[in-house]
């Protein structure tokens, strides 16, 4: 076994794994799986660059997660970067920041790398389940932009789209530096427009509607889950490899997009830092559901993450 950390930066939350891993056998045992808010990509689409804020508030986890590192001995570390730090400007500080702190200097991967590490990670243990239809389309959802990636046991096309949950609520539901609560039906219609657009984007160069098996994956997807769920509380175990149907998305999409603030604060699954994202985020999901006729989605909290982690072994 190998003990190896990765880092996941997008630019809604940042993400750790540590964990022991055997490739020869596929085994992954985890060590530590942890996630932190930060909005590194706060105004990003509207100024092209990383607010000093938000570089603080990364910096603050990475210096978190440096400590977890050292504990628990990881032998080799990994981190890698994506939609954010792809489009800021000063990209630069933000790399040196990481590097000093981490010791390791950012990938700031292509969408395309993006989608090939989602793919290894929803899809490894799920290749053991021998009555799921192949090919899978996996969809992952992040802040700046969604990874679509069709495939059996290996990515046959993948393609990244400027549509993310955070990207979404900046350019639509955004007035005056507030969110609007809840979104109006020109502001949800506009949005949807803009998805739907991406959606054209990314058919062209990946055969979306042969999957016959999709794959859910990131916090829009598995917040979902556990309101699908009802659960009390957010339990990893119990959303990983759960299902929810086309008509539970519907309606979950629905009633996030016309709950205030606090209604959707109250919810007992929903992170802090998701509460004014997570209506963009599911119609996303809802839109692609709708495009390519699926009747439900599988999700996975197994993603990019560890596929990341998968690399390093």
């Amino acid at each position: 076994m190998t003990r190896v950390a990765g880092i996941d930066c997008g630019t809604n939350s940042i993400r750790l794994l540590v964990a022991d891993l055997d490739p020869a056998t596929g085994d992954l045992v985890e060590l530590d799986r942890r996630m932190t808010i930060v909005r590194l990509g706060q105004g990003v689409d509207k100024t092209g660059r990383l607010a000093p804020e938000a570089l603080e508030r990364t910096f603050a986890a990475c210096r978190e997660y440096a400590a977890v590192i050292k504990e628990l001995g990881a032998e080799r570390v990994r981190f890698v970067a994506t939609s954010a730090s792809r489009d800021a400007e000063n990209r630069d500080d933000f790399v040196r920041g990481v590097k000093e702190i981490l010791g390791v200097e950012p990938e700031v991967i292509s969408g395309e790398e993006e989608a090939e590490f989602s793919f290894t990670g929803a899809t490894k243990e799920l290749a053991a389940h021998e009555h799921l239809q192949r090919p899978f389309l996996v969809v992952d959802i992040g802040g700046g932009s969604t990874e679509f990636v069709v495939g059996e046991e290996h990515v046959r096309a993948a393609r990244s789209v400027d549509v993310g949950c955070v990207r979404m609520t900046e350019r639509h539901l955004v007035v005056d530096g507030v969110v609007t609560d809840p979104p109006t039906p020109e502001q949800i219609a506009a949005m949807r427009a803009d998805i739907e657009a991406a959606l054209d984007l990314a058919e062209e160069s990946v055969p979306l509607r042969e999957a016959r098996t999709l794959v859910g994956l990131a916090g829009s997807v598995t917040t979902a889950a556990g309101i699908a769920l009802g659960l009390p509380e957010y339990v990893s175990s119990k959303i990983h490899h759960s299902r929810m149907s086309y008509e539970q998305v519907r309606e979950i999409s629905g009633r996030m997009l016309t709950a205030t603030h606090a209604e959707r604060a109250a919810i007992p699954v929903m992170h802090p830092g998701r509460v004014d994202v997570i209506g963009a985020g599911v119609l996303v999901l809802l839109a692609v559901m709708e495009r390519i006729g699926a009747s439900e989605v599988v999700v996975s909290e197994h993603d990019i993450l560890d596929g990341i982690a998968w690399s390093v072994a």
